[in-house]
């Protein structure tokens, strides 16, 4: 029977490339985001296997709604990828906007555990698997991750509670923990500076979002006695900075 996967974050990047990836094999998307044209357009592009719904995944009635309206042909969701999530600012701690930190924590811990809470009973009455999406900053520390590598932290680990928590339901769940992948990311990240997000990836040979839609494939369609716990990938290009020391120069 035709599997159907919950995608958010879709209208770009990683969940656009899922998008696409799942429904190439034989899966039905139900694919969200908050840009309605972009949903739309995905919607066209692939047919009727895929069904958008447009909402703030950070808005709780909004979700639940969408939800319980899910059409028969997609109520039954087999798998969630928790694709969904943003980093904003990239200076020192003392000099972020609280506000950023905010909107950080709201959509990549609070939206993630919400939409993960209200999926679970059915997650586990079909078997199905959840894919979260981390990220090496929740590995790894670095000048300017604060809080997004903080958020990434939660996630690896609520991923990881949540296995412990579905041992015995047959319900897989794995984090994916990429490093730099080019996508909007960085260009949102820079609040929209083109110039500098195309700096950041130029002459990098970073992978791209159909390098990790290909990835969670691979994962969702493992045989169902398998678990890949945690998977971090990193372009070649990419490794680990030493610790930094601050000398005293005097």
């Amino acid at each position: 029977m035709t599997k159907t996967v919950l995608i958010t974050g879709t209208t770009a990047g990683i969940g656009e490339a899922a998008a696409r990836t799942f429904v190439g094999a034989g899966w039905q998307v139900i694919a969200t985001g908050r840009r309605q044209d972009r949903l739309d357009a995905l919607a066209r592009d692939l047919g009727e296997a895929v069904l958008p719904l447009a909402f703030d995944i950070r808005d709780a009635k909004a979700r639940d709604a969408a939800i319980a309206g899910l059409p028969e042909r997609f109520a039954g969701v087999d798998l969630l990828i928790n694709n969904a999530g943003l980093a904003l600012g990239s200076g020192p701690a003392v000099e972020a906007d609280l506000s950023d930190w905010h909107t950080m924590i709201e959509t990549n811990v609070t939206a993630l555990v919400g939409l993960t809470h209200r999926l679970l009973p059915l997650l586990i009455e079909r078997k199905g698997a959840i894919i979260n999406l981390s990220s090496v900053a929740g590995n790894y520390p670095y000048p300017g991750g604060n809080v997004y590598g903080g958020t990434k932290a939660f996630v690896t680990q609520f991923s990881l509670g949540l296995r412990a928590d579905l041992h015995g339901t047959g319900v897989r769940v794995t984090n994916i923990e990429p490093g730099m992948v080019d996508t909007e990311f960085t260009f949102v990240r820079n609040g929209g500076d083109k110039e500098a997000a195309d700096a950041f990836y130029r002459g990098a040979d970073p992978m791209t979002g159909g390098d990790i839609a290909e990835t969670m494939l691979w994962v969702a369609q493992l045989p169902p006695h398998l678990n890949i716990n945690r998977l971090e990938l990193m372009p070649v290009t990419q490794s680990f900075n030493g610790f930094n020391i601050a000398r005293d120069e005097g």
